[in-house]
């Protein structure tokens, strides 16, 4: 997939980087970086000799007919695991488990701490449960990432990208040993997951936003059905 993908997408794109000697060559590590496109998990692994292992959700494995099969087979050949979000607190379970499994494996494990791609292209707050419990449950060291204008490329909902230069920044490692053993204190999991947003945004230059992704999009996508249903309302009085 490196060769048949990467390669091709490198050439096309020309992706920028900057603090590649900051991944190790080899040992455990987890890659936590902003998440703006679907393509983020496409670029990040194409500039690394590593391979670099995603958590993806379910859907993307288990759709039927041949485009749901070929989807299954291209996000295995790019080292994604399924996770179903949809089970609560098993689906965190499940995505904990998973990223631990990679990383005593020795391999890098990629993760996106806003737990969805971002609405606007802001930098939204990041969720404890997956990113700080693995860190701290393996001891594996954390490189905060920073994807830089690939929400431009493929903005959600859009199938054909557009060709332009993405950039990805890569932080310094961050040891949370002194916090061993603590996986299960929710406030020393708040603080981790605060601590690697904060370095994202350094990072990425990105406004930050505290709150949940999630959240945002339910209020976005509230307003838009506001301004829909008020756009329809008028439209009926004109028309009265």
């Amino acid at each position: 997939m490196k060769v048949a993908i990467g390669g091709p997408l490198k050439v096309a794109f020309r992706p920028w980087v900057e603090g590649l000697e900051n991944v190790p060559a080899e040992g455990p590590a987890i890659l936590a970086s902003n998440h703006l496109s679907f393509s983020d998990s496409f670029f990040l692994p194409a500039v690394l000799d590593r391979k670099v292992t995603f958590i993806a959700k379910a859907e993307y494995f288990t759709t039927p007919g041949v485009k749901g099969r070929l989807t299954a087979a291209f996000f295995k050949g790019v080292g994604q695991l399924p996770v179903d979000r949809s089970g609560g607190r098993g689906a965190g379970e499940a995505a904990v488990r998973s990223g631990m499994d990679v990383l005593e494996r020795g391999e890098l494990f990629g993760i996106y701490p806003e737990g969805t791609r971002s609405p606007d292209g802001r930098l939204y707050r990041g969720k404890p449960g997956g990113l700080a419990r693995v860190a701290l449950a393996t001891g594996a060291p954390v490189i905060p990432v920073a994807m830089i204008d690939t929400e431009k490329i493929q903005p959600p909902g859009q199938v054909m990208p557009k060709l332009m230069r993405p950039g990805i920044r890569i932080g310094t490692p961050m040891d949370f040993g002194r916090y061993q053993g603590m996986e299960h204190d929710r406030f020393v999991l708040r603080a981790v997951t605060d601590e690697v947003m904060y370095e994202i945004m350094k990072l990425s230059g990105q406004e930050y936003v505290d709150i949940y992704a999630t959240a945002a999009k339910r209020q976005i996508a509230e307003a838009a059905k506001a301004g829909k249903e008020a756009a329809k309302a008028e439209k009926k009085a004109a028309e009265s």
